[in-house]
């Protein structure tokens, strides 16, 4: 009876033995699943942390391509009104996790230290509006995807002096045909009138509009 009981608890230990080493190889075999997994995430991880890099590094180039077309654009714009030696400077700073553009022109006035401060401080607003006009040339011409369509203006150069409205005209004509980019503007000003290629007078009588084209 002993020698009975004997082997019989040595079959259950033995039978008992291959259940936990079939345990065994089956928690290794997952083990090794999850460390292969764990390698192929470190792998995917490290490859986004690259990914994102790159996007950082082109994010970059492309601010610092569309800061220099439009630092060039607003600077040929200045020296094309005022015939002197503006420069228009867009610096960026990071501020709450976002990036915020301050703009300064310099020039040194006919004399030989250079001036640089805030556009509102240059010149009056005669400065500030070529600006703005400018900026939105370079907006609308360095935008991607490209944004098609006449530029529209009402009243460009409103608080340029009188001096120097033929050449904001100029600056207009040359727009128009270096980008091949139609303008449409409202103004009151005969100079600006004067250098389209088409013009339309519009007067109000009895409270209607009456539109009558000039050339």
């Amino acid at each position: 009876m002993q020698h009975t009981e004997l082997k019989e608890g040595v079959a259950r230990f033995r039978d008992d033995l291959n259940r936990r080493k079939g345990q065994r190889d089956s928690l290794q075999d997952q083990k090794r699943q999850k460390e292969s997994r764990i390698t192929e995430l470190k792998h995917e991880v490290e490859n986004l942390r690259q990914v994102v890099r790159l996007f950082s590094l082109a994010g970059d180039y492309a601010r610092r391509e569309s800061k220099e077309t439009m630092e060039r654009l607003v600077t040929n714009a200045l020296k094309m009104v005022f015939q002197g030696d503006h420069e228009f400077h867009i610096d960026f700073e990071e501020r709450a996790e976002r990036s915020e553009a301050e703009f300064s022109v310099s020039s040194a006035y006919g004399g030989e230290h250079v001036v640089q401060n805030d556009p509102r401080d240059s010149r009056g607003g005669g400065i500030v509006d070529v600006i703005s006009l400018a900026l939105r040339v370079a907006l609308l011409e360095t935008s991607r995807p490209p944004l098609e369509g006449p530029l529209i203006l009402d009243e460009p150069g409103k608080h340029v002096s009188e001096q120097y409205v033929r050449q904001v005209a100029e600056f207009l004509n040359a727009v128009c045909n270096s980008f091949d980019r139609q303008v449409i503007m409202v103004t009151h000003n005969q100079h600006l009138a004067d250098a389209g290629a088409a013009a339309y007078y519009i007067e109000i009588r009895n409270g209607e509009s009456i539109v009558s084209k000039v050339r």
